[in-house]
């Protein structure tokens, strides 16, 4: 039987996309200072679902289930190191701090510390939309290939590489989270108003693999702005930025938002 041109020339693509990242994965494991047992379960922390979309014939999973797992051993690690670390913090804060140290933009500075992105294997549609640089599909990386780290070596050597990217700096990026377009926004509102803002989901579109999210920021019933992300964290996002855009045009805050004061 005859494989047509087309077939043969995508199959040849594949195999070279997967030498290429058999190599990047061995430079990986040479920077995080840790060598799988297990090859085949680190190849899986880089398959996004995308890519599965458009190879059907590829033998393997995306690497959500190992984001399920290396999401829930992040938060007790960090957890336990905060339990510990601050000994006379009640709970609200100390779940505060936990927030900000897992939250979706913290783990993706982690990851582009890493330069996980180079490593994904992503449909051509994901990789035109730069989803090698989107926070969200970088975050989720980062989950998977702590979920791949425990499977493989165990909770104490993931707990070392965890003290790594995030424990051992955890001061700084708890601090450098606060600091983010929603906070800002907030500080700014309850200052010249003596409200906060709210966040409402307008509308939502597109399959499971490419879902949009369009949410909206108010003001006493009044939208003040929109954002549009991939989920409806980093839509808030957007729109919350998309306010402090309008604020700075002049920093008359009244005018750019025409409330009454």
């Amino acid at each position: 039987m005859k494989i047509p041109k087309s077939q043969s020339k995508k199959s040849q693509k594949t195999a070279s996309a997967n030498l290429a990242q058999d190599q990047n994965l061995k430079d990986l494991q040479i920077k995080i200072g840790l060598t799988f047992s297990d090859q085949t379960l680190l190849k899986n922390a880089f398959i996004h679902r995308s890519y599965l979309n458009e190879h059907k014939n590829f033998r393997g999973t995306s690497n959500e289930r190992l984001e399920f797992l290396g999401d829930s051993v992040i938060s007790v690690i960090v957890s336990r190191y905060l339990f510990e670390k601050l000994r006379q913090s009640p709970e609200g804060e100390l779940t505060q701090l936990r927030a900000a140290l897992v939250r979706t933009e913290t783990l993706a500075k982690i990851a582009r510390k890493l330069n996980l992105g180079n490593y994904l294997l992503l449909s051509k549609g994901e990789e035109d939309s730069e989803g090698r640089h989107n926070s969200s599909i970088l975050a989720n990386t980062f989950e998977a290939l702590i979920g791949a780290i425990y499977l493989d070596k165990g909770f104490e050597h993931t707990e070392k590489f965890l003290a790594k990217m995030i424990l051992g700096n955890w001061q700084t990026l708890a601090k450098s989270a606060v600091s983010d377009n929603k906070s800002k926004l907030q500080e700014i509102l309850q200052r010249k108003y003596h409200q906060s803002p709210t966040y409402k989901l307008i509308s939502t579109w597109g399959p499971d693999h490419d879902k949009k999210f369009q949410i909206g920021v108010y003001l006493s019933d009044k939208l003040l702005g929109k954002g549009l992300g991939r989920n409806k964290q980093q839509a808030a996002q957007k729109a919350a930025e998309n306010v402090l855009a309008k604020i700075a045009v002049d920093q008359d805050t009244t005018t750019n938002l025409k409330l009454d004061s």
